[in-house]
């Protein structure tokens, strides 16, 4: 698999925690969207890693395409 499956095209609004560490899904087969199952094992996929900072409200891409990962960017919408 050489190419990330579309899971959707509109980001998920995640709200994060200061200090927890997440695992974004690259690959778009993970079962727990938008973050990482490990559904991406034999393939050439691996997770973003993201701590947050602070708690709030933020945008995790849904269509795979973005050039600002893990974050939505926009990408969907071309």
């Amino acid at each position: 698999m050489s190419d990330p499956v579309i899971v959707t095209d509109t980001p998920f609004a995640v709200t994060v925690e200061e200090g927890k560490t997440y695992y974004w899904c690259s690959c778009g087969k993970s079962q727990s969207q938008p973050f990482c199952d490990g559904s991406h094992a034999g393939s050439d996929f691996t997770p973003i890693e993201y701590t947050a900072t602070e708690s709030k409200e933020l945008y995790f891409c849904g269509c795979k395409a973005t050039k600002a990962a893990p974050f939505c960017d926009g990408s969907h919408k071309d």
